[in-house]
């Protein structure tokens, strides 16, 4: 008999799924035996979940070890808000946050998270120019040296990074621009996709290391999935 997973209460077949969500494993796991261990969709186009209202964006809790990690916020805080009450999650009690990628429909429920949990540990893609705050070394641009100094950036003197401004700023953001243990058994990879309308985006997912196996948790699969599996199993 196949291994089976609990997604809102539904128990289901596991398998490879794709949405705006791919849960992958490599080897079976999370079986029914491991009864603590589970993921709760909070937000998405789909599902049979009654109480929860559907919108474009995604959002999971993903319990596993004792660990609670909340892995993206969907793309409307009060949906995202009205989601959670209704299934009746508390993310006031949360090991640490993963947001996958920059895109607002994986984001936008921070607003309402931060007004329940607003120290909780928030782990992002290391984007040079996204919402998270983060900044870029100087070199990025090309100097002309021959031009006055009226019309070169900062005056032909720049600051070493030039950072750029958060719609959180006092969110305790987190860059991941490696693959990083962040607990023992779990993982953060990033890759960045080389994908045409998404070029250079750069997207992380969550791994966890179970007794079976590897299960990757991931938003969108930007790079694609054979990428994010390349990447994982390094």
């Amino acid at each position: 008999m196949m291994p089976r997973l609990t997604f809102n209460g539904e128990t289901m077949r596991y398998g490879i799924s794709f949405g705006l969500v791919v849960v992958l494993c490599l080897l079976p796991l999370l079986g029914a035996a491991q009864s603590g261990n589970h993921v709760t969709i909070l937000y998405d186009a789909f599902g049979k979940a009654p109480a929860m209202t559907k919108a474009w964006g995604f959002s999971a809790l993903v319990e596993y070890g004792g660990k609670r990690i909340l892995f993206d916020t969907g793309g409307n805080a009060e949906i995202f808000e009205h989601n959670v009450k209704a299934l009746g999650a508390d993310l006031t009690k949360l090991d640490f946050v993963v947001l996958s990628h920059r895109h607002s429909d994986h984001i936008s429920g921070l607003n309402y998270l931060l007004r329940i949990n607003p120290k909780v540990k928030i782990y992002t893609p290391a984007e040079p120019w996204g919402p998270f705050g983060w900044g870029v070394p100087n070199n990025f641009y090309r100097r002309d040296e021959s031009l006055d100094a009226n019309m070169r950036y900062f005056g032909g003197n720049p600051p070493n990074i030039l950072s750029a401004s958060t719609p959180w700023p006092e969110a305790s953001f987190v860059r991941v621009d490696s693959t990083t243990e962040i607990d023992p058994g779990i993982f953060l990879v990033p890759t960045i996709s080389q994908v045409t309308g998404t070029l250079e985006l750069r997207e992380i997912s969550l791994a966890i290391r179970g007794p079976q196996g590897l299960i990757i948790v991931d938003g969108c699969s930007h790079a694609g999935v054979e990428k994010i599996l390349e990447a994982a199993a390094k």
